[in-house]
């Protein structure tokens, strides 16, 4: 459930932690939503990984979920190409603010995959199970917390 186009990573005030994820399986931080849930998310630094997302997975568990970071801010696109379930898919601005939620968007059954573009730009991508941001309130103006700096 990749953007047909990514763009190359680092994180600004943070370029450090990201180097030392590039080229390693993705590390795994606290994401703590809007209603205080905690889940481990699988942070996506690398193009490869960004690429893969969620494709081929049979599922996410209910306390999992997956953050994509961004080198600069932009209208980072999101498809669902080889994905095998629906998710919610939320961009975060800088501040990790939430500017777009699409809620429950399907797997793609066929070709071309619709692509899933934020309102606003955005500098990270979160993906949840399906119904999961309205349930624990991720909705436009809230905060998604996780941090980077530890890894």
């Amino acid at each position: 459930m990749r953007a047909p186009l990514r763009h190359s990573l680092s994180l600004a005030g943070g370029a450090l932690a990201l180097s030392a994820w590039a080229g390693a399986t993705p590390a795994v931080v606290p994401l703590t939503l809007p209603s205080g849930k905690v889940l481990q998310a699988e942070v996506m630094v690398s193009d490869e990984d960004r690429a893969m997302g969620l494709m081929f997975r049979p599922s996410l568990p209910l306390d999992r979920g997956m953050v994509f970071i961004f080198e600069t801010a932009d209208f980072h696109a999101i498809w669902m190409k080889n994905c095998k379930f629906p998710i919610d898919i939320v961009w975060l601005d800088e501040e990790r603010r939430v500017v777009h939620v699409a809620e429950a968007v399907p797997p793609c059954k066929a070709e071309p995959c619709p692509v899933y573009n934020p309102m606003r730009r955005a500098s990270y991508v979160v993906e949840l199970n399906a119904g999961q941001a309205r349930r624990e309130k991720a909705v436009l103006g809230t905060t998604i917390r996780f941090d980077l700096s530890s890894r």
